[in-house]
């Protein structure tokens, strides 16, 4: 099979900023008299940037391959190989690039390129291994897939096809290849469950046990390991052999694709519903390879890829994924050229869950100790409790020894006299939501730290200014609010006050990356960004039901914006007297634009946890002993005025957010809301969804991005 890649030429001229990925054609002499390989070595000679894969660059790569073509027939070449420079085999398509076609024909061409590029792989008249030694990412594991052997290195961090995430669909073969060679289940797992799952990819012992990889070696002597390897599978080693099929023993039955396509159907479902097309495209593709032969399947891939690569969704989610997560939040605004403190000791006011699991992520990342506090022993022995079970349950799972689990647990103490922080040199509070007790607790620890020690508060609502206002040194007080699950969560949002000086600021910039979080600098506000903006959310919604909407229609009316649960769930997950009080704050502080429901103050004073209930059967309902409490009005709304109602009340908020510069822009909105709310991905951020939807214009009178 040959091809010709000039057709493909034309795309170049979309992909002017293309950064090439070479393929370099190099002759190996294997070991054993196995023979000559040709090994294409992908490499953009961009020390410091991944390779990934424009049109120039696979029309380079499928011309190399093509050029292997004789000289394998002839004999000349045993083998042919492909590997990436240090730590990259390949980290996918140039999405940022992509992001800019506009014509669906573009996009069908790209995808024809690809096929007609990795097929050569396929058809090659020689046996073909990929050896990955590094980040394979989309359409960088689909040119592993068609070679008949792969290796992998032990510490490859990333291999997946995160496509359904990015808004496409693995458009080069992946849906087709990937289930023949690991089996529907574990196919869908990687294709779907992952993907979804915050883009979630496999490390290379999880790559060679999924099946992708036949083989796996250490680091070091990879690319020397894994050509001795090659050479044992064309010199047909017996043992080799036989390990190779065990290795790829796997259930491709009926049952199995069954099982499959469920789990596929199950975690859409859970995710992203209806309102993302990338994910539904991929399930349709994905049913049908069963019965479909490569090209039925390269047809379906390729007219999928090339609607979704000019689709609002796909350029959402690049702006969403590249632009805020990848850089927003690796170059946050506002970091002071100050220099941050060493912290060796961290204190924790509280033992209650969230301060367990705040002292449980500061030992884990900092290695440093770490002493909680609360009013009574038999507190602070079951938050030392909770953070022994925490680590007892990573042993459990493998990710901890014994030892380390003990380690860890070791380095946090627990007492009742906030005398243990004296050398502490950041101390962090999370005790009840009420100012006063948290001045009280800011007043005692001033009297006890050193005059350098770092004053943190995790309030969601409260003024940090007022926290500080008594205190002899206002300018070493911070926000730091982190989110439930700690562990989790990765947004942390560092509140700064008039008085903060600069290097508090720095050092919880600092702390928060090594915590492994993305920090957004916001003004001291009531409520900060996130609980702001949900708050305003959640009001809307609770007051259109007090006013007569039915709470199906009421809580169901923002489904189709993708939201990871509906706003009563929420208030559920989050506790209604939680949400009660941090409402109030925000009415004490913004006025009527946040509506405190009586209703919910009634369920608070009779002890109910929730508006819905759940039977048996999982079914939603509101318990006639919970209806009987509450009043409505006589002045319902359909799904589609709740919905109304709720993004102009948003637009409204934000757009006073960002006229009293809370934070430096827009972006820092979206990336909060992505990262502490789950905001999806394929929306491509609040402002701009509400930009895209004619509704930052009509109420502010112009849209959040020009």
């Amino acid at each position: 099979m040959s091809a010709d890649f000039s057709r493909y030429r034309h795309l170049t001229e979309n992909f002017p900023h293309e950064e090439l990925t070479h393929s370099l054609v190099e002759d190996v002499e294997l070991p054993e008299g196995a023979g000559t390989m040709a090994l294409i070595r992908l490499d953009n000679q961009l020390e410091k940037r991944p390779s990934t894969l424009g049109p120039g660059s696979l029309i380079a790569f499928g011309e190399a391959v093509a050029g292997q073509q004789v000289r394998a027939e002839s004999g000349e070449i045993a083998a042919l190989g492909i590997i990436g420079k240090t730590g990259v085999f390949a980290a996918g398509a140039d999405i940022v690039s992509a992001r800019e076609l506009t014509e669906s024909q573009h996009g069908i061409d790209l995808a024809e390129l690809g096929h007609d590029a990795y097929n050569l792989v396929e058809d090659f008249p020689a046996p073909t291994f990929a050896f990955i030694n590094g980040t394979a990412l989309g359409g960088g594991l689909e040119i592993a897939l068609p070679a008949d052997y792969r290796t992998v290195s032990s510490t490859t961090k990333a291999v997946g096809l995160p496509e359904a995430f990015l808004g496409l669909v693995p458009g080069w073969g992946g849906i087709y290849r990937l289930p023949r060679l690991i089996g529907p289940e574990a196919a869908a797992q990687v294709i779907f469950v992952n993907a979804l799952n915050n883009n979630k990819s496999l490390k290379g012992k999880q790559v060679f046990e999924f099946g992708i990889a036949d083989a796996i070696f250490e680091e070091s002597s990879f690319e020397q390991d894994s050509l001795a390897w090659a050479a044992k599978v064309l010199n047909h080693d017996a043992a080799t052999t036989a390990e190779l099929e065990k290795h790829r023993d796997h259930d491709t039955s009926d049952q199995a694709w069954e099982r499959a396509v469920q789990l596929a159907e199950k975690t859409i479902a859970a995710k992203t519903g209806d309102t993302a097309p990338a994910p539904l495209r991929a399930l349709e593709i994905f049913r049908q390879v069963p019965r479909n032969s490569r090209d039925e399947d390269r047809r379906l891939e390729v007219y999928a890829l090339g609607e979704l690569l000019v689709s609002p969704e796909f350029k959402n989610t690049v702006y969403a994924f590249m632009e805020l997560v990848q850089k927003r939040a690796k170059k946050p605004a506002g970091v002071p050229q100050a220099a941050p403190r060493s912290l060796n000791r961290i204190g924790v006011v509280g033992a209650g869950l969230m301060a367990s699991q705040l002292a449980l992520v500061f030992a884990q990342q900092l290695q440093v100790p770490v002493v909680i506090s609360d009013i009574d022993q038999a507190r602070v022995d079951k938050g030392l409790e909770y953070i022994a079970a925490q680590n007892a349950k990573q042993v459990q799972k493998g990710r901890l020894s014994h030892q380390q689990a003990e380690a860890l647990t070791g380095l946090v103490t627990g007492s009742t006299d906030k005398s243990a922080y004296a050398d502490a040199d950041f101390v962090i509070e999370a005790v009840f939501e009420e100012i006063s007790v948290k001045k009280q607790v800011f007043a005692e620890l001033e009297e006890i730290v050193s005059p350098e020690a770092i004053l943190a508060t995790n309030t969601s609502s409260l003024s940090v200014t007022e926290m500080a206002a008594d205190l002899k040194h206002p300018e070493r007080v911070i926000g730091f609010h982190f989110f439930n699950p700690v562990q989790v969560m990765p947004l942390v949002e560092i509140a700064r006050t008039a008085k903060t000086a600069d290097e508090p600021i720095a050092t919880a910039f600092d702390l928060a990356a090594k915590l492994r979080k993305t920090p957004v600098l916001t003004k001291d506000t009531a409520a900060f960004v996130v609980n702001r903006v949900l708050l305003r959310l959640m009001a809307e919604v609770q007051r259109s039901f007090d006013q007569g909407t039915p709470a199906e229609v009421a809580d169901e009316a923002l489904k189709p914006l993708g939201l990871p649960m509906t706003p009563f769930d929420l208030l559920a997950m989050v506790g209604i007297p939680v949400a009660q009080h941090v409402t109030e704050s925000l009415h004490a502080s913004f006025g009527d634009r946040f509506y405190v429901s009586q209703n919910l103050q009634r369920l608070i004073d009779h002890g109910v946890k929730e508006i819905w209930s759940t039977d048996e059967a999982g079914n939603k309902h509101i318990k006639d002993s919970t209806r009987e409490l509450l009043e409505f009005g006589n002045s319902p709304q359909t799904s589609e005025q709740v919905r109304s109602t709720v993004l102009d009340a948003l637009a409204e908020e934000i757009g006073l957010m960002l006229a009293d510069e809370v934070v430096a822009s827009a972006k820092d909105i979206d990336l909060c809301m992505i990262l502490g709310a789950g905001w999806p991905f394929h929306r491509g951020g609040i402002t701009p969804y509400l930009d895209q939807q004619g509704i930052s214009q009509k109420v502010n009178g112009r849209p959040f991005h020009s």
